[in-house]
């Protein structure tokens, strides 16, 4: 390794220790050693420190034993007649930087607990938004399993201009790259940079300001850290998997945009401990041999317009860029951007009039592949501003196509229309929202474009189910509501339809593995009346994944012969579950909490638990970061329940179970429900009522305590009892 970068390194290291080194100690006098520290709502601690050492950081004086490892890895500063190999001592410097780097930004939380936003987005005055916390991990950590993020790029300093900065960061999202931000150069910053030209940021788009220090690379080597633990199965402690994990399945680099001092080179050798490549723009040392990165450790004096597929090539990066025609940017890191009024050219639907979306099937003869046609005026013959109607038909034709796959490809339209830069959508059926920026307009995104996007995107990933794709765009009013009439009977129909499939009636269900690559033993198995844990798949969904990819995560299974009815257990379900699970889980029950309930993966969208005093039972949704009566938060729920295991007393499950007929059915299905986050209650509220006048209890969930009662069962059950919930009267559970 280069002697001027390994001197650097070592340089840098040192000074970023005793820096902490002496905020610790400032600490320790002014709060003391039992003074609690941490990484807001996570389970991890300080994960680098918690993944690489195993040891949980709960108070300063836990930091004590940390500090003394950083002096022990710590190596002597280089003196020039030492000609030994450095690589060694130069990574050792660059995991003591990140242990220490983790405390120092623990101790800033502690001293400016608002110093972060904390959340995923940036606020008008504050940029920064710090570390992940765990239900940001969950839900965006599963786009680095699934592959719809390959890889991020972790980008230090700024810039030469704005403009550049614009472009490199179109160019990662367009490889539906995550970009994390962190660092200065000549006091301006990335992040500050793209804000600057209307770019929005924040995890909903991809561009993550994690801080305004080199310290913040921390949050990102920290994300990388608990996706081993989180998705990879990887123990606390075990250092070595960490790091081959994240080198063979995090595919990251650091982008170095500016002067690289001497505390960079000690960060960008920790970042090559996990296989991540440095690239910088300046005339640095260059470190070239294969070893512990894929290809070159470091490179540099890229120009800007090589960067980025320079920056791929170097980590062993193989990113698919889907070739959509429309005039502006497109990929998936765009599909949580947000139009604001001030930003917009156009809309459609969103209560300011109508729209409505409809996938249909047609005869050969009926689709002319790849027609696309606009039947009223598009936005460039109107005011901007007017407020258009809009239909969008979706008329599909093909041997392989069933009524059963309209739903699955008309919900396909969200996605692929929330791709394009500059346009949002929001809705489905005929509560669509659609919104044109004035940005995607003056680059030439037009209504006829959305067709565009959806004969591309449609063909590529569900051609197999389909011969012929025309799409029909209609912006006269008299024309969307005739089509809205149409639709809404065809929707009740194919409600109807789901709904009034059953588990007794249905053979086979499906199952999905898609998570066993981070929770090996834990196998989904989906059902007309019971879905995925993720809220992602129904049985149909599931079945239209099979016909596309009969090799998929997604494989029919026979039920075999039924052992429970009550329960939901079947010999050919249990057979496949254990075959899948390596032998790790015998069989289990579909309808019960308490019976070998089936497994749990760090997925979920919920997850349910008993409350023994009350009879009954609880559950907590992932975005629900408070106390619940269990006495876990859901973070820790799902942590320990996780991973592929059965736990009795404890299942996750998604949110649109709860109102199905078989929610733990077996202990007397919603019944037993006595305590739900707010927020929950309100985004079911309908279905459920639905479900409870069936039962015969209509306001059921008004009888339901949620955090405003309590969080313990001592506070809820005096509610419980004034509520005449019928839980309380029902058979013990145990």
């Amino acid at each position: 390794m280069s002697k001027i970068i390994c001197s650097a390194a070592i340089r840098g290291a040192h000074n970023i220790f005793e820096r902490t080194e002496k905020k610790w100690q400032e600490a320790m006098d002014k709060y003391g050693a039992k003074q609690e520290v941490g990484f807001p709502n996570t389970g991890y601690y300080l994960p680098i420190i918690y993944g690489i050492l195993g040891i949980p950081i709960e108070t300063l004086g836990d930091m004590e034993k940390v500090l003394n490892k950083c002096r022990l890895l710590l190596p002597p500063p280089v003196h020039e007649e030492v000609h030994t190999p450095y690589l060694a001592p130069a990574l050792d410097a660059g995991m003591a930087t990140l242990f220490a780097e983790e405390m120092e930004e623990a101790i800033r939380i502690l001293e400016n607990p608002n110093f972060y936003t904390q959340q995923e987005d940036p606020t008008s005055d504050n940029i920064w938004l710090g570390p992940a916390n765990d239900v940001t991990l969950r839900r965006r950590g599963i786009e680095f399993v699934d592959g719809s993020a390959p890889g991020f790029a972790a980008i230090l300093g700024a810039a030469p201009d704005d403009d550049v900065a614009v472009q490199i960061a179109r160019e990662l999202q367009e490889r539906s790259l995550y970009v994390f931000m962190g660092a200065q150069h000549e006091g301006r910053h990335f992040a500050q940079q793209l804000v600057d030209n209307n770019v929005q940021i924040g995890w909903p788009t991809r561009l993550v300001s994690f801080g305004p220090d080199i310290s913040a690379a921390v949050f990102a080597l920290g994300f990388a850290t608990r996706a081993a633990m989180a998705f990879g199965g990887v123990q606390p402690g075990d250092s070595r998997k960490i790091l081959e994990y994240n080198k063979e399945r995090v595919f990251a680099f650091v982008m170095a945009l500016g002067k690289v001092t001497d505390e960079w080179y000690a960060n960008a050798a920790g970042a090559i401990n996990y296989g991540f490549p440095v690239i910088a723009d300046t005339p640095i040392p260059e470190v070239l041999p294969t070893g512990i990165c894929t290809y070159e450790h470091v490179i540099s004096n890229i120009p800007y317009d090589e960067i980025v597929d320079r920056a791929a090539e170097v980590r062993g990066l193989k990113v698919t860029v889907s070739e959509v025609p429309v005039p502006v940017s497109y990929g998936p890191a765009f599909e949580g951007e947000r139009i604001r009024k001030e930003d917009l050219h156009a809309e459609c639907g969103g209560g300011a009039s109508l729209a409505v979306e409809l996938a249909t099937m047609k005869e050969l003869d009926e689709v002319e592949d790849g027609h696309i046609e606009v039947i009223g005026p598009d936005i460039d013959e109107v005011e901007p501003g007017t407020k258009l109607p809009l239909g969008v038909v979706v008329e599909i034709a093909g041997r392989e196509m069933q009524d059963d796959f309209e739903p699955i490809l008309e919900r396909q339209i969200h996605h692929f229309v929330n791709y394009a830069e500059g346009i949002m959508h929001i809705g489905q059926r005929d509560i669509a929202w659609y919104r044109i920026s004035q940005n995607a307009y003056e680059k030439g995104f037009r209504i006829k474009n959305i067709g565009d996007i959806l004969y591309a995107k449609l063909h590529q990933d569900f051609g197999t189910i389909f011969d012929k794709l025309q799409v029909k765009l209609y912006t006269r009013e008299e024309n969307v509501r005739e089509i809205i009439e149409n639709a809404r009977d065809i929707y009740a129909t194919r409600d109807a339809r789901i709904e009034g499939m059953t588990d007794e009636d249905t053979d086979p269900f499906y199952s999905c593995t898609l998570c066993q690559s981070f929770a090996p033993s834990h196998v989904c198995m989906v059902s007309p009346e019971r879905t995925g844990l993720c809220g992602a798949y129904n049985w149909l969904d599931c079945k239209a994944a099979y016909q596309i990819n009969p090799q998929g995560p997604n494989q029919p299974v026979n039920k075999g012969k039924l052992i429970s009815e009550k329960y939901g257990e079947w010999e050919g379900i249990n057979e496949f579950v254990k075959q899948a699970s390596r032998g790790k889980i015998e069989g289990y029950t579909f309808y019960s909490i308490l019976d070998r309930p089936m497994t749990t993966c760090g997925c979920c969208e919920c997850v349910a638990a008993v409350l023994p005093m009350c009879n009954g039972v609880m559950t907590v949704n992932r975005e629900h970061e408070g106390m619940t009566p269990c006495g876990m938060k859901f973070t820790t729920l799902a942590g320990t329940v996780g991973g592929g295991q059965s736990t009795p007393g404890f299942v996750g499950h998604s949110k649109y179970y709860i109102c199905q007929r078989k929610f733990i059915a077996a202990e007397g299905s919603i019944l037993r429900l006595v305590w739900m986050p707010k927020s929950l209650k309100e985004e079911i509220k309908d279905r459920f009522n639905a479900r409870a006048e069936e039962l015969g209890i209509p306001d059921l969930l008004d009888r339901i305590a949620d955090e405003d009662v309590g969080v313990t069962e001592e506070e809820i059950l005096p509610f419980l009892e004034e509520k005449d919930h019928p839980a309380l009267k029902m058979d013990p559970l145990f």
